[in-house]
């Protein structure tokens, strides 16, 4: 019924759907001859507010289906 939830720093939450969705978003723009990491996915999270750990941007990415940045990379 209901998604957990990501606190941001004003302290409003965040749903872990929304949170999936921005990282989905991220990850579709991305220069694939240098794709970003989990930790520069969190690291623009963060920068947009969300407390997200570099673990949970991981975990959220493989829940998407979405290969890590190693598997990502086109020549």
């Amino acid at each position: 019924f209901f998604s957990s939830g990501i606190e941001s720093s004003d302290g409003e939450s965040t749903s872990s759907t929304s949170v999936k969705e921005m990282i989905r978003q991220l990850i579709e723009n991305e220069n694939k001859r240098k794709p970003l990491s989990d930790q520069k996915i969190t690291e623009l999270l963060n920068r947009r507010g969300l407390n997200i750990a570099r673990r949970t941007a991981a975990k959220y990415r493989e829940e998407l289906g979405i290969l890590s940045s190693k598997y990502r990379r086109e020549y």
